[in-house]
């Protein structure tokens, strides 16, 4: 496997990696509840209810009681 002959600076590799930056996630906000959250992903309500897509995943611990 082939070696650089020289050594890359410090400067020149964090360059190169300065465009490796993680994209701010897009924010949705739900049409029943009104809640924002991370488009596809799952969250919890103001009464502690798992939704997704609006429909609810996993009641809360107060319901099953």
């Amino acid at each position: 496997m082939p070696n650089p002959r020289n050594k890359h600076s410090k400067q020149r590799t964090r360059t190169r990696r300065a465009h490796h930056r993680v994209a701010t996630p897009t924010i949705a906000k739900c049409a029943t509840t009104g809640e924002a959250h991370i488009y596809h992903h799952a969250y919890y309500d103001d009464e502690g209810n798992m939704r997704y897509k609006g429909k609810i995943l996993v009641k809360s611990k107060d319901e099953i009681e």
